[in-house]
């Protein structure tokens, strides 16, 4: 089955076979190895010539426990976060601040619209309260990029901390962390980095790390100063996901063996080949061009055919849509262009989606 969903993807045959190497104990020096290539891989991969000023913490988890870990362990007593919400993920992200009764300032856009620098600068002069700012890199509700540069910017002349939410935008999209002084990016192994779901991260700049251990615990599981003292000695404080792990750190080989400039480009032409031969069918984008990013695409339904038939029709062809979100729930569809898939495979897809909808 071809997934146009973004996450989990298609992975390569070297990785799935990576998930068959030996039973390991997580104690032991294996693992250590193991943990330590990883962490050493990020490191390499996104925040390349500034490695010794972040740390690569590593969680089993979805994206998601990597976002709730770097939000919830960030914020001292007395301070708030600013959420930027332009989707379902800067939702969740106000949820998740919400949910500890911390009370949510929030900067609240339409999903089709891009976050604006200034509005955040007047606000963060006015609210001296706000410790750090938080929004998500590729907004999936939509397809939508953020300008996490512009932000950045903004965040860090107002002496503010940054916390990036790049569970798919890693390794798909150009981002800048050491340049641009992002305090925590959360990333995960199942989307642009081509592995399975079940372990995520957070790239932390280390002098950030030193103010949190005075910050409150608001997790057990996910409280992150925790894992990193635990993986300074080569371990984790809870049982990993040791075959997850394999498949990851081959992900992570096949990511650096690729360039990740190199794998943003590939994603970018399957983009533009999806949207090439869309236009020419007739279907039109959620978003203009300038808000594109290179890894998903959100279209209106052709007139006259549900998600429902659209989806369980080319399911029937082997591929996979995704549905929309929210009250674009009824209008949308989306298609992904994450994993290990080929030119081939796509143009086989937009034949098949041609013959969908000319169905009966």
């Amino acid at each position: 089955m071809i997934l146009l969903n973004p996450g989990p993807v298609n992975v390569s045959e070297r990785v799935r076979q990576a998930l068959l190497k030996a039973d390991i104990c997580h104690r032991e020096s294996e693992f250590t190895d193991l943990l330590h290539d990883i962490q050493a891989k990020l490191l390499k991969a996104f925040v390349p010539g500034a490695e010794a000023e972040y740390a690569a913490v590593l969680i089993t988890g979805s994206g998601t426990a990597a976002v709730e870990s770097a939000l919830m362990s960030s914020i001292p007593h007395g301070k708030r976060i600013l959420i930027i919400n332009n989707g379902v993920y800067g939702e969740r992200l106000s949820g998740m601040v919400g949910l500890h009764r911390l009370g949510v300032s929030e900067l609240k856009y339409d999903w089709t619209a891009k976050p604006d620098p200034e509005r955040l600068r007047l606000a963060l002069r006015q609210h001296p309260e706000v410790h750090g700012v938080a929004m998500v890199h590729h907004e999936t509700t939509t397809g939508l990029l953020n300008p996490v540069k512009d932000i950045a910017e903004v965040v860090d002349s107002q002496n503010r901390v940054f916390i990036v939410d790049a569970i798919s935008g890693l390794a798909g999209e150009t981002i800048d962390i050491a340049g641009s002084h992002m305090y925590m990016v959360a990333g995960t192994a199942g989307k642009c980095i081509q592995g399975f779901p079940g372990v995520s991260f957070v790239l932390v700049r280390k002098g950030f790390l030193e103010r949190m251990r005075t910050y409150p615990k608001r997790s057990w599981y996910l409280h992150l100063t925790h894992y990193v003292d635990d993986q300074g000695r080569g371990t984790v404080p809870f049982t990993p996901a040791v075959q997850v792990y394999y498949a990851f750190n081959e992900a992570l080989d096949e990511l650096l063996e690729e360039g990740v400039a190199k794998r943003i480009q590939r994603y970018k032409k399957m983009a533009a080949l999806i949207r090439t031969r869309m236009a020419a069918l007739g279907i039109k984008p959620v978003l203009p061009p300038d808000r594109q990013s290179n890894s998903i695409t959100a279209f209106y339904l052709p007139e006259g055919i549900s998600y429902d038939t659209l989806h369980d029709r080319l399911k029937a062809a082997g591929y996979v849509i995704y549905a929309g979100q929210g009250n674009l729930e009824n209008k949308i569809f989306r298609v992904a262009n994450m994993g290990a898939l080929t030119e081939a495979q796509f143009t086989g897809f937009l034949d098949a989606f041609e013959q969908a909808c000319k169905a009966a």
